[in-house]
């Protein structure tokens, strides 16, 4: 590992010591947050797989009803049953703080006292009547799918930053500052024992004049 282009003196090495000791505590922190971070992207995987299959299920099942529904009555008559809902719904974003990661919290809010149905029981079957059930019931479901399937990503972008930042103390930071350490502590103790070796010469040189 090549060292870093710094002058070997005391001052130099004090200095480079108290990088290696933040870098250390650094990547410890950094290696934590990453671990925790993995665990709560796992939940998360977890919950979206849940959620995926429960949606695709209830889905498919709609989807079914609709097209019983469209077997037995024309589309003209679909089309106009359901042209104007007859239910407000208010979608509210908002972010909590997932290990230093805002992510999206979606809630909504369905107008009070609006029929689920906004048509006439007589003019469609019964077919339609659950689809379009199955559907009110599900958008929950949905919304909260999407919001775990972006948390994940969001956590997946995330912890891919860290690790790079992990990798980046742990093989290329704090080995350049241990090998400059190293070397810069050579140095001085080179330096040291060439001025012990010179005043010890001096030394003698003056016992002999005596």
């Amino acid at each position: 590992m090549a060292k870093l282009n710094v002058n070997p003196t005391r001052m130099e090495l004090r200095r480079l010591k108290t990088r290696l000791k933040t870098a250390t505590r650094g990547h410890k922190l950094l290696k934590d947050k990453s671990d925790e971070m993995i665990r709560r992207f796992m939940l998360y995987i977890r919950e979206n797989k849940r959620l995926r299959e429960e949606v695709e299920g209830e889905l498919s099942g709609a989807l079914k009803n609709f097209m019983l529904a469209r077997a037995v009555s024309s589309d003209s008559v679909i089309e106009e049953a359901i042209a104007m809902p007859s239910t407000k719904v208010t979608l509210d974003v908002s972010s909590q703080n997932v290990m230093s990661v805002d992510v999206p919290v979606f809630e909504i809010t369905k107008q009070e006292g609006s029929a689920l149905y906004p048509y006439s029981f007589a003019t469609v079957t019964g077919e339609l009547d659950d689809a379009v059930a199955s559907l009110s019931a599900l958008l929950p479901k949905l919304l909260k799918l999407a919001e775990v399937e972006k948390t994940c990503n969001m956590l997946a972008d995330e912890i891919e930053r860290n690790r790079r930042r992990v990798n980046a103390l742990e093989y290329v930071m704090i080995p350049q500052l241990e090998e400059t350490i190293k070397y810069i502590t050579m140095k001085l103790d080179e330096n040291e024992r060439g001025t012990i070796t010179r005043l010890m010469k001096v030394k003698s040189m003056l016992e002999n004049k005596q």
